[in-house]
């Protein structure tokens, strides 16, 4: 037994605090760099570099392994050397008002041309109404009119002298000029023209037709002149109002003179003026609006000619770097806002908001892939956005109507973009399996490590980035002494005296807490002890569970066994997973064997409370009693393997070294020494296999001896494999050290025999036969019994069968 039994020096790797060149973390430079990933680094390093289309980068990693940090780090640098990204306007299309057209200037020239409009309509609101309201206006206003009221004099005296000379007289009435004959110059009533003979009535017939006729030709050339007075009217205002624009417009018009969509929209908005002259013309009294109530005239609106500045790049300094926390479609597309007005929704281009993917525009974007996931539509736009190389303001709402309502759609700007998602690496290894789409456009794959090499570079990183959090934060520094505790701890979460754990979230929150109570004690600096008091207080705040199920072991409400030998039973560790804290706990398992051709029954799979992990390891367990015992005779066994007092699920494969041990013990009738607790999987040959949670479980069954007493005989049987694991609490090694507490670790099932036992295991001789005395002995002895004793009961042809 004393060769497989590890010395303390091997149960926790120490730290050297005097490696460290400082008396506090305090004289230590502030950490830039990001520690323990240059595989993640260099894929991030070249995602951004390569231009091509789809090379956006996934990173992917586990929580708190500082993906987030180091990518916007990275990022922040790498902008600052970056062009400035152009501004993007919308502005008013005077051809199709629902398609607001997108201009594009340069960075900080978008606000010059919004203010520049803004000031243009100012002028435009002084300068139009003053216009309309001037002497020279009124006077070529007159001018007009009063020619055009001469000409339309004339031709109603040429008439009305012709009337008179036919005897007839032009009389003006309600319904307009209409002709009534004459006599002696005074005008025929109906009862003196109803005495005249047919022959004059005929003749004024006929002349009256004449005279209508001439009548109606008038008429039209009246009308003719008023359309004419319209159109001069409007032609004089026009001009006039052209004169007055044309010194406001000049100077914008020459200093756009280079953009030619500026340029472009400047003439739409100076036509769309002169066309708007009526709209400028002063009222001449009030409206008479529905329902016969009178209102004053609507002052014109100028909001057409406005500029929405979508994005302003004025202030950078570099690309933009945009972080979106909440990835829904209008926050990563924009959106079309509307205004409520009398029931009705209105909106305009001015109410186009932009959306993280404009502001990114030109430089990077970085989004959570489960929060992009989560929220409606976010993923598919994201895929449309990039294949088409352009952000689409749409609403999205539109395709569940079942009436299609009218609204803008703004035109789509040009997108160049680079995208970074976040996320776990099993969202990404699902996106790549399960849609074609995603290996397009996420061609770039960083995979932040959770564990580094536990070298001295990257304990002198730990030392500046624990530095570098109390420097962030304000927060105490650490000795050396406590930096060496910080990075024990580190080892410790990575399960691994050769590793370093990567998760810098929990290495942060133990710098807090060792932090807060090195100040609550009032020393200089953190400590040690401080850093193992964080440790405890966790521990404390987290176990409860933990306790009552050690306090049922002490109670003996569980059942086990920490002092003599029983066959057939033997002492398995498992672990539980409760959320952010994990513990070990033992559980007893039993085997039975008995005659039959059964073979190895798993009572957990019968019940239906093992995973299939679980399952594999147990019918292993056949194959490795066949491998060895069955080559010269056939297995004739039954057996039943059972997890006692489990109520729950059971998965994972770490107690099929315990089970096979359990197993051999039954069959060879050997009882198996119940304080030693075995962890560990076994393979069809035999060889023990290394399993996760090694330092819970080997801490779990030392809490129960402790409780229950030492003898000193007792501890736990574990896979050689796992030497490098263990990072055991310091009042275990000091057990160990004690000699009350033992581990072994051993590298096949024959060596685990002989110290459950204390009986050789035995190696097999040439003739395939085992020496007597040994455990493999019994077990052969024992299946040839069985093989035996069941053909006593066999049918006649199956003893013939067997012979």
């Amino acid at each position: 037994m004393e060769q497989f039994k590890l010395s303390p020096q091997e149960l926790f790797w120490k730290c050297d605090a005097a490696q460290f060149e400082f008396s506090s973390t305090d004289e230590l430079r502030f950490l830039e760099e990001t520690i323990g990933q240059e595989r993640a680094l260099t894929a991030i390093e070249f995602g951004l570099s390569i231009d091509s289309n789809g090379f956006n980068i996934f990173v992917l990693g586990e929580s708190g392994t500082g993906r987030s940090s180091t990518i916007k780090r990275v990022l922040e640098r790498r902008c600052k050397d970056e062009p400035v990204p152009d501004d993007w306007c919308y502005v008013h299309d005077f051809k199709n008002a629902d398609r607001p057209n997108c201009v594009r200037l340069a960075a900080g020239l978008g606000k010059t041309f919004q203010g520049d409009m803004e000031t243009l309509i100012s002028h435009l609101a002084e300068a139009i109404p003053r216009l309309f309201e001037s002497k020279e206006y009124e006077q070529a206003k007159n001018s007009i009119t009063q020619e055009s009221q001469e000409k339309n004099k004339k031709l109603v005296q040429e008439l009305e002298a012709k009337v008179n000379a036919e005897g007839f007289l032009l009389q003006r009435t309600v319904g307009g000029l209409v002709l009534v004959p004459t006599r002696d110059g005074q005008p025929l009533s109906q009862q003196e023209y109803g005495e005249l003979d047919e022959k004059e009535q005929q003749e004024l017939e006929e002349k009256g037709g004449r005279l209508q006729e001439m009548l109606n030709d008038t008429l039209r050339q009246i009308v003719e002149l008023e359309k004419r007075l319209r159109i001069s009217l409007h032609e004089m205002e026009k001009n006039f109002l052209n004169t007055a624009l044309q010194h406001l417009f000049e100077d914008l018009e020459e200093k756009y003179k280079d953009h030619a969509r500026v340029l472009e929209h400047l003439g739409n908005c100076r036509a769309d003026l002169l066309n708007r002259a009526d709209e400028f013309r002063p009222s001449q009294g009030p409206q008479v609006a529905l329902g016969g109530m009178r209102t004053g005239r609507q002052e014109p609106s100028f909001d057409q000619y406005r500029v929405n500045l979508l994005v302003d790049n004025g202030a950078l300094e570099g690309a933009p770097v945009v972080y979106e926390p909440n990835p829904t479609y209008f926050n990563l597309f924009g959106r079309i806002e509307h205004i409520i007005q009398m029931g009705n929704a209105t909106t305009n281009f001015t109410m186009i908001k932009s959306g993280a993917l404009h502001r990114a525009n030109g430089g990077y974007l970085i989004v959570d892939c489960r929060e992009v996931l989560i929220n409606l539509f976010s993923y598919e736009a994201i895929k449309r956005c990039l294949r088409h190389g352009e952000i689409k303001i749409e609403d999205m709402a539109e395709q569940y109507r079942l009436i299609a309502t009218v609204s803008l759609k703004p035109e789509p700007i040009p997108l160049k973009c680079k995208l970074v998602m976040i996320g776990l690496p099993m969202f990404y290894y699902l996106l790549y399996q399960l849609d074609p789409d995603f290996r397009k456009y996420f061609k770039v794959k960083s995979d932040f490590n959770s564990i580094m090499k536990n070298t001295w570079e990257n304990v002198q990183h730990y030392a500046l980035f624990i530095a570098t959090q109390c420097r962030k934060e304000g927060m105490l520094h650490f000795s050396p002494e406590g930096v060496a505790s910080v990075v024990e701890y580190a080892a410790r979460l990575a399960e691994d005296k050769n590793r370093l754990s990567c998760r810098f979230m929990d290495l942060s929150d133990l710098i807090r807490e060792a932090s807060f109570y090195a100040v609550r004690n009032r020393a200089e600096k953190v400590e040690r002890s401080h850093v193992e008091l964080a440790v405890e207080s966790k521990e404390y705040r987290s176990n409860k569970l933990e306790q009552l199920v050690q306090e049922f072991i002490e109670d003996g409400r569980i059942l086990v066994d920490t002092a003599g030998e029983v066959v057939g039973q033997i002492n398995g560790l498992a672990v539980y997973l409760m959320g952010d804290y994990s513990f070990g706990k033992p559980s007893r398992i039993t085997v039975r064997t008995f005659m039959g051709k059964g073979g190895v029954i798993n009572i957990e799979r019968e019940a239906k409370l093992s995973g299939p992990v679980y399952d594999k390891g147990v019918l292993i367990l056949s194959g490795f009693i066949g491998d060895r015992y069955a080559q010269d005779k056939p297995l004739t066994l039954a057996a039943s393997i059972c997890f006692e007092q489990s109520y729950s699920g059971v998965e994972g494969d770490s107690a099929s070294a315990a089970e096979l041990f359990g197993l051999l013990s039954s069959l060879a009738g050997l009882p198996l020494r119940q304080g030693i607790a075995v962890t560990g999987s076994v393979n069809q040959r035999g060889q023990l296999q290394p399993i996760g949670g090694v330092n819970e479980k080997i801490e779990g069954f030392y809490a129960v001896c402790k409780a229950k007493g030492f003898t000193g005989q007792q501890g736990v049987l574990i896979p050689d494999q796992n030497r490098q694991n263990l990072m055991l609490k310091q009042e275990v090694v000091d057990a160990v050290e004690a000699g009350q507490f033992h581990v072994w670790a051993v590298r096949h099932i024959d060596e685990g025999l002989e110290i459950l036992t204390g009986i050789p295991a035995g190696q097999q001789l040439e003739d395939g036969t085992w020496p007597e005395g040994t455990v493999n002995y019994r077990v052969n002895a024992r299946l040839e019994d069985m093989v035996k004793g069941l053909q006593k009961f066999a049918r006649p042809e199956e003893k013939n069968s067997q012979s």
